[in-house]
C-alpha cells in the first residue's frame, strides 16, 4: 500500500475535491466551475503534472432544492466511472472514488475498485461514506440510520470489502446487516493488502470510526487559531495512537482565491459568494443537514452560511500568493498531513497556484520539486 502518492515524502500533500461536479461553491456568478467532461481532463492533467497526490470526486445522487429534482446541485457524475476515466487520463496522482455504503453492495464495490486501481496501475483510493442526505438513501430504499447505527453498518460493510480484496477462498458472512454466502471477488487490487481508505467524520463516534478504520481522516478546521487547529488534528492523531494503535494521514477541505493584493481577494470573495449566492441551493443544504448532522445545531449552520456559498465550509485560503503559503505552512506546522484545494473557477485558479504558490512550498521544504511521472 505504501506505493500510492499519499504515502510520498512531501510534508504537505495537495489534492483536489469535487471536478466530478460543479465543484464546491454555491455561487451564480458566470464564471463558476461548470459540469464538463474536458474541464475536469484539464484539472487533472494540470494537478497531475505538478505532482499532486489525489484527485478525490464526491458523491451526490439527489441536488438540494427538494421539489427541483433537477437542480444543479445534484449534477455530478458517478464518482467511480469518473475516477477509471480520470486514471487514464493521469500517470502520477493518486485516484480516489467515494462511496456512500448504503448506494452499493461491497461485492459491487469490491470488484469496481479492484478495476480502477488495475486501470490506474496501484493509484486507487477509497473515501467511504456512511451517508446523511435522507431523500437521496430513501431514493435507494435505504432509509438514514440512526446516527451511530450509519457508523456499525459502515465498519461492516468495510470489514466484507477488505475480506473480498484479499481472501484467497470463498467465506460467509452473516452479521447485523449482510448476508454473503460464498463470497469472493476476482481481481484482486494491485495494491496490499488494500488501497488507502479516506474517512470523514466529525461526530465523536465519528471520529473513532475513521481513526479506527481510516488511513486518511478528512476534518473540517472550524477554527483559525493554530492552537486550536493544532488541537483538533491532535484530537485524531492521538485517539489513533491510543486507542487504536495506528497512525493517521490528516486532511482538510480548503477553498482557495488567490489575487494580487488581499483586498482584491477579499472582494472577489463576497462578489461570489454573498452578491452573487445561490441562496436557494444553501438554504436547501441547510435544510436537509440540520437535522441529520450531530454538533450543528442551524444558528452554526446559518452562521457559516456564506462560507459554505465560498467553498461548502472549507478553509478559507484566501489572499496573495504569499499569504496563502504561509497559511498553508501553519497548517501544516499545526500537524495537518493534506490539503484537498477547490476553487470557484478550478482550471484559472489551479494554474495561479502552481504558478505562484508551489514553488514557495518546495523552497520552503513543505514539498519536493516534481521531476514528472516516470
Amino acid at each position: 500500500m505504501r506505493r500510492h502518492p499519499v504515502f510520498n515524502e512531501n510534508k504537505l500533500k495537495l489534492g483536489t475535491f469535487c471536478t466530478n461536479g460543479r465543484g464546491t461553491t454555491h455561487s451564480l456568478a458566470p464564471e463558476a466551475n461548470g459540469l464538463t467532461w474536458p474541464l475536469a481532463v484539464e484539472v487533472a492533467r494540470e494537478v497531475d503534472r505538478a505532482g499532486y497526490e489525489a484527485i478525490v470526486p464526491f458523491a451526490r445522487w439527489k441536488g438540494y432544492v427538494r421539489g427541483k429534482p433537477g437542480h444543479v446541485s445534484g449534477d455530478v457524475l458517478d464518482p467511480f466511472t469518473w475516477a477509471a476515466a480520470i486514471a487514464q487520463a493521469t500517470r502520477q496522482a493518486g485516484i480516489f472514488v467515494t462511496s456512500h455504503a448504503p448506494t452499493i453492495h461491497p461485492i459491487v464495490a469490491a470488484k469496481q475498485t479492484a478495476t480502477i486501481d488495475i486501470i490506474s496501475n496501484g493509484r486507487l483510493a477509497i473515501n467511504v461514506v456512511g451517508g446523511w442526505n435522507r431523500p437521496e438513501l430513501e431514493m435507494f430504499g435505504a432509509p438514514l440510520r440512526e446516527h451511530d447505527q450509519r457508523y456499525d453498518y459502515l465498519a461492516e460493510w468495510l470489514h466484507i470489502l477488505k475480506r473480498l480484496w484479499n481472501s484467497a477462498d470463498e467465506f460467509d458472512h452473516h452479521g447485523a446487516f449482510f448476508d454473503v454466502a460464498g463470497g469472493f471477488s476476482n481481481p484482486k487490487p494491485v495494491q496490499r493488502p488494500h488501497p488507502p481508505i479516506m474517512n470523514a467524520g466529525h461526530s465523536d463516534r465519528g471520529m473513532h470510526f475513521a481513526c479506527e478504520h481510516a488511513d486518511l481522516c478528512f476534518i473540517g478546521l472550524r477554527g483559525a487559531d493554530p492552537e486550536s487547529i493544532r488541537g483538533e488534528i491532535e484530537k485524531y492523531k492521538g485517539a489513533a495512537r491510543d486507542r487504536f494503535g495506528r497512525d493517521v494521514q490528516v486532511w482538510a477541505h480548503t477553498y482557495v482565491v488567490q489575487r494580487d493584493t488581499q483586498q482584491e481577494a477579499e472582494d472577489y470573495v463576497r462578489y461570489y459568494a454573498v452578491d452573487c449566492q445561490d441562496h436557494e441551493s444553501i438554504d436547501g443544504l441547510i435544510g436537509l443537514s440540520v437535522p441529520e448532522v450531530q454538533n450543528m445545531p442551524r444558528e452554526a449552520w446559518e452562521a457559516m452560511r456564506n462560507r459554505y456559498a465560498a467553498g461548502y465550509g472549507g478553509f478559507p485560503l484566501v489572499g496573495t500568493a504569499e499569504q496563502i503559503f504561509r497559511t498553508l505552512g501553519m497548517l501544516s506546522d499545526a500537524g495537518l498531513d493534506g490539503v484537498l484545494l477547490t476553487w470557484i473557477d478550478f482550471v484559472d485558479g489551479a494554474k495561479r497556484f502552481n504558478r505562484d504558490v508551489l514553488p514557495l512550498l518546495e523552497q520552503a521544504g513543505l514539498r519536493k520539486p516534481f521531476a514528472g511521472a516516470s
